[in-house]
C-alpha cells in the first residue's frame, strides 16, 4: 500500500478538483448571464464544501501531500474569484477586496523568501482556518441579501458580520505566519552559527 503522501487518486483530492471546477463555474454564472440563484448556489457548495474533503481524508485515511495543497489553493482560489466577481458587480466595495487581496499578496511573498530559504510553508493555524470558514460563508449571504430582496435585511447583517470578523481573522492568522516564519528564520540561523 502506497504512503498517504504519495496518493494521489484519493476521495478528498477528488471533491478538493470538483471544487477548483466550481470557480470559473460561478464566475460565468454570476458575470456573463447573471444567475445570481444559481451562482449562490454553486458558491454555497464551494464553501460548505471545505470542510468536508478535510474530514474525508482523515477519516478515511487519505491524507496526501497534493491534498494538502489542494485544498489551500482551492480556498484562496474562491475568496479572490468571488471578492474580484463581487467588486465588479458592487456587491462589496474594492476598499475590502483590497483589504483581503493585500494580506493574500503579503503571504505570497512571504512565502516566496521562505522558499527561496529552502524552508517549507507555515503549519496552517487554526486561526487561518477559521477565517477561511468565515469568509466562505459570508459571500454566499452577502449575494442573497442582493438577489433576494426580502432577505436583505437579514442576510445582509449576517454576511457582513462575517465578512468584517473573517477579514480581521484572515490579518491575525497572517501575523502568526509571519511571525511563525520568522521563528524558524532565526532558529536556523541561531542553528548554524552555533555549528560553525
Amino acid at each position: 500500500m502506497s504512503k498517504p503522501v504519495d496518493r494521489v487518486l484519493t476521495v478528498p483530492n477528488l471533491i478538493s478538483f470538483a471544487r477548483l471546477l466550481g470557480v470559473p463555474i460561478f464566475l460565468y454564472l454570476f458575470l456573463v448571464p447573471h444567475a445570481d440563484i444559481a451562482a449562490a448556489a454553486v458558491l454555497a457548495v464551494g464553501g460548505t464544501s471545505d470542510w468536508i474533503d478535510g474530514w474525508v481524508a482523515r477519516r478515511l485515511n487519505q491524507v496526501s501531500r497534493l491534498g494538502e495543497l489542494l485544498d489551500p489553493f482551492a480556498d484562496r482560489l474562491y475568496i479572490v474569484a468571488t471578492l474580484l466577481a463581487f467588486t465588479v458587480r458592487d456587491i462589496v466595495p474594492w476598499q475590502f477586496t483590497a483589504a483581503l487581496v493585500a494580506r493574500d499578496v503579503a503571504m505570497g511573498g512571504l512565502l516566496a523568501l521562505l522558499r527561496s530559504r529552502g524552508f517549507a510553508p507555515p503549519p496552517v493555524h487554526y486561526l487561518g482556518k477559521a477565517a477561511t470558514f468565515v469568509l466562505l460563508a459570508a459571500f454566499p449571504l452577502l449575494l442573497l441579501a442582493t438577489v433576494v430582496p426580502a432577505s436583505a435585511t437579514i442576510a445582509g447583517a449576517c454576511g457582513w458580520a462575517f465578512a468584517w470578523w473573517g477579514v480581521v481573522l484572515y490579518w491575525v492568522a497572517g501575523a502568526l505566519y509571519l511571525m511563525q516564519s520568522v521563528r524558524a528564520m532565526a532558529g536556523a540561523r541561531t542553528a548554524t552559527a552555533t555549528t560553525t
